[in-house]
């Protein structure tokens, strides 16, 4: 659902137009996602992105970079350490079976727990 206000200055003849968008637009949506393995190596830093349905994104960055870590949370294989994460209007920490059901991974190595 998208909620829509527009505001006009009769004054100046401006229109400006506020909007809120909400986590069922976009495909993935994340939020100052977190990931800290040992408590101590920060894998992923303060992470925000969102895609909408129907974009094309790249997730590029050199190796470390946290690209495979934020995969493995988005696709409900690693838990994140803090943030919010959702896949397709799904939570993936509190609705990981709706986000595994609604998406299809293929990993570089075999992953087995699904």
């Amino acid at each position: 659902m998208k909620v829509t206000k527009l505001t006009i200055d009769e004054k100046n003849d401006e229109k400006s137009t506020l909007v809120q968008e909400t986590d069922d637009e976009f495909a993935i949506s994340v939020e100052n996602l977190v990931k800290i393995y040992n408590g101590k190596v920060k894998a992923v830093n303060d992470l925000t992105i969102k895609v909408r349905k129907g974009e094309i994104f790249g997730f590029l960055g050199p190796n470390g970079a946290g690209k495979t870590t934020t995969i493995m949370i988005l696709s409900t294989l690693l838990q994140k350490t803090s943030g919010k994460a959702s896949v397709n209007g799904f939570d993936v920490m509190t609705n990981p079976d709706k986000v595994r059901r609604s998406i299809g991974v293929v990993f570089q190595e075999p992953a087995l727990g699904w």
